[in-house]
């Protein structure tokens, strides 16, 4: 009798903390959505920033994503399949850009890329110069993103079946069309949130794309960097552009939600 009343009490209690975090999350999405009108929004896209700025963020975003597709499919693979001792560490490795803050990432990547950096001499020799260019602009993007693609990978691989393999091994097939008709389509789910989010880390990435590529218009200056020059000179501006990355995010987390809603009601 006396427990009951203590129970209801915390579930209260909890039902209100949860109201306060959803409208924290959601009140500062709200003001950004009633903060231009429909003449506020064509004039920002018909600013000389928007175009480029957005065809460079979809361009490298892209690149960016098939370089974290490609090298990071083989990884996530080994990492949900081995044994090794090594593969802990360098699951550590991969997730550590995750936790370090932006700006460290971009001088990390001034001091392995630059003219004085680890690999400055070797770029320098052949007369390749990274920093501040549209490569730069990639790498900061791949370091970002590519931690995020990897462990949703890896996670979607240790939902395959093993004996699904093995089966499949002593049917004929090698280790090679093994993976490619039996784990990929398992795993695929996964590995399509994963790219998703990847795509979407990389498609808003800005501090380390400003220490390492900077924010030069026309040839490094992402969507992200361009709402970071609006900012100095008209706040209306960089509204319309913050709308533009609001409204892709909300697009790609609807592709991602319908199908499993659709499943839900099946």
């Amino acid at each position: 009798m006396i427990l009951r009343p203590l129970l209801d009490a915390g579930h209260h209690l909890g039902s209100v903390l949860a109201v306060l975090l959803v409208a924290l999350l959601a009140l500062p999405v709200l003001a950004l959505l009633t903060a231009a009108t429909p003449a506020d929004v064509a004039a920002g896209l018909a600013h000389p920033l928007f175009l480029p700025a957005l065809r460079l963020s979809l361009q490298t975003s892209v690149i960016s994503l098939g370089v974290c597709v490609v090298l990071g499919t083989p990884l996530a693979w080994w990492l949900a399949t081995t044994s090794s001792r090594w593969a802990r560490l360098v699951e550590v490795v991969v997730e550590l850009p995750v936790v370090l803050p932006p700006a460290v990432l971009g001088v990390a990547l001034l001091h392995t890329f630059g003219r004085h950096g680890v690999l400055g001499p070797m770029l320098a020799a052949v007369g390749a110069s990274v920093p501040f260019t549209r490569t730069a602009v990639v790498l900061a993007q791949v370091i970002v993103a590519a931690p995020l693609f990897v462990q949703a990978a890896a996670n979607a691989f240790r939902k395959v079946d093993p004996d699904m393999l093995l089966v499949a091994r002593t049917l004929g097939a090698s280790p090679a069309e093994a993976f490619v008709r039996i784990a990929l389509p398992v795993a695929r789910p996964g590995l399509v949130v994963g790219a998703s989010l990847a795509w979407a880390r990389a498609l808003g990435e800005f501090g380390a794309t400003l220490l390492f590529a900077g924010n030069l218009g026309g040839r490094t200056q992402t969507l992200p960097l361009a709402i970071f020059t609006a900012l100095e000179s008209d706040l209306q501006l960089a509204v319309v552009f913050s709308l533009v990355l609001a409204s892709a995010g909300a697009l790609l987390l609807a592709a991602l939600r319908l199908p499993t809603l659709s499943r839900r009601r099946a």
